[in-house]
């Protein structure tokens, strides 16, 4: 999938929603346990439900790896569902990987071509030659970390690494300079809303995966206010909003109705925005 075939579909669909399927045994519907997949079948009915509504779907792998080999049968019998089903959706592997150079061309293997995920996150901290084997890869996307939306992620990314900057600003500059960094996306948390329009002057035209709308408080409108360009260049993620809003029988069509609800307020800004 290229960008432009992702501005595409956000302007068809009046979204730049992003499901996220972070899937706990213990919080799913009950009658669900009985079937013979019960994550597959539970991310299958909250796809069938709100694709129309989402333009990416986010799976954390952790929430799959953690059930061993089942879990990762589970991941592949979803990306393939969407693949299959629904091509027009861009699909992230919420990986936080990372490594030295050929380790990270395996981890970018494992995601892009075993699996066919459109773009997987990195964590940055060990540098341009841990990224740039993902940035190889044509027509996928590595998605950086760069100012998370979890309390310690102040711990280190907010540090003033000199007089006028704070690390996860140099961070952002620095990968810039590394080979196809077009194909770079970041990782902004919702919850750091004022920080968006320093941010966009850095990385003005690259998209911007946001967690934290919703559950963890992040408000939509001011991430829009500072962090939308021209081509939207948003991608804003809620998962347990979502696909938790139930336990019911029902739970996917209660799914369904929380994302109209953010695809309708998303809908009405980029009217105001005149972007259509």
């Amino acid at each position: 999938m290229t960008k432009q075939d992702l501005i595409a579909q956000i302007k068809l669909k009046k979204s730049f929603l992003c499901i996220g399927l972070d899937v706990d045994l213990n919080k799913i519907p009950e009658h669900l346990l009985a079937t013979e997949d019960p994550i597959f079948e539970f991310n299958k009915q909250i796809i069938d439900a709100t694709h129309h509504l989402a333009v990416a779907y986010k799976p954390n792998t952790a929430f799959y790896e953690c059930y061993g080999l089942k879990g990762w049968q589970s991941l592949e019998k979803t990306i393939n569902y969407l693949n299959k089903n629904h091509p027009e959706i861009f699909t992230i592997a919420d990986a936080k990987r990372g490594d030295i150079g050929n380790t990270s061309t395996m981890y970018a293997k494992a995601f892009f071509d075993n699996m066919n995920f459109d773009s997987v996150t990195v964590a940055p901290y060990m540098g341009s030659d841990s990224v740039e084997p993902f940035l190889a890869f044509k027509d996928k996307f590595t998605i950086m970390l760069a100012l998370t939306s979890n309390k310690g992620g102040l711990d280190f990314q907010a540090q003033q690494v000199s007089e006028d900057e704070k690390l996860y600003q140099n961070v952002l500059k620095q990968s810039l300079t590394w080979n196809n960094n077009e194909q770079l996306m970041y990782v902004v948390g919702a919850t750091k809303a004022e920080y968006f329009k320093g941010i966009r002057e850095i990385v003005p035209n690259h998209f911007l995966l946001v967690p934290g709308v919703g559950a963890q408080g992040g408000n939509l409108k001011d991430v829009c206010t500072y962090g939308l360009n021209d081509e939207v260049g948003l991608l804003i993620n809620s998962s347990r909003g979502i696909i938790y809003a139930s336990k019911s029988q029902g739970f996917a069509q209660v799914a369904q109705e929380k994302a109209l609800e953010l695809q309708t307020e998303m809908a009405a800004i980029l009217i105001e925005k005149g972007i259509s």
